[in-house]
């Protein structure tokens, strides 16, 4: 089985994007007519990177501006890619003004991936970095060392926006 998975970090002036790759080989078939050397098959998984960056707008613009470049991008994204399953952080509220701005963002996003009507998945914060790290409450340099170790980079992907949608890209493969 071969996906690929779309991460996503919603934002309005910055929106994270990463896209992975995630293959899960089976073993080859083993000769079970000799029950003595029945072994335990195990899928091994693959995961590999396709690309990464962000979408930016300018806040000197006005908001329907903002929200018709990111909607352009994610359909380029979108056809670029033809991601079999989508991943997006959910929205977390700490300021009232900065939520509704992101929260707008966010609905375009929503409308681009029904548009193309692909399946997505949502994780809280919390849920990808105890994916990632194995603990909820882990900080960012802590999930940004998990992403470039679970793709087998020797850097951390940036900008920050960028490396955690293919956080929550990873944390979209550990459920397949």
């Amino acid at each position: 089985m071969k996906k690929r998975i779309l991460g996503l970090d919603p934002g309005l002036a910055i929106l994270g994007f990463g896209t992975i790759c995630y293959q899960a080989k089976q073993p080859p078939v083993m000769d079970l007519s000799n029950s003595s050397n029945l072994i335990a098959q195990v899928v091994s998984k693959s995961v590999t990177l396709l690309d990464f960056g962000v979408i930016k707008t300018n806040a000197k613009e006005e908001m329907g501006k903002r929200l018709c470049i990111i909607y352009d991008d994610l359909n380029t994204l979108m056809e670029q890619w033809k991601p079999d399953l989508v991943a997006v952080e959910k929205l977390f509220f700490y300021r009232m003004a900065n939520t509704i701005t992101v929260a707008q963002a966010r609905g375009v996003l929503m409308l681009v991936l029904a548009q193309h009507k692909v399946p997505f998945v949502e994780f809280t914060p919390a849920q990808i970095k105890q994916a990632l790290t194995g603990w909820g409450n882990a900080d960012k340099q802590e999930v940004q060392s998990a992403v470039a170790r679970e793709l087998e980079l020797d850097y951390i992907p940036h900008p920050d926006d960028a490396s955690d949608a293919l956080a929550v890209a990873l944390t979209a493969s550990f459920q397949l």
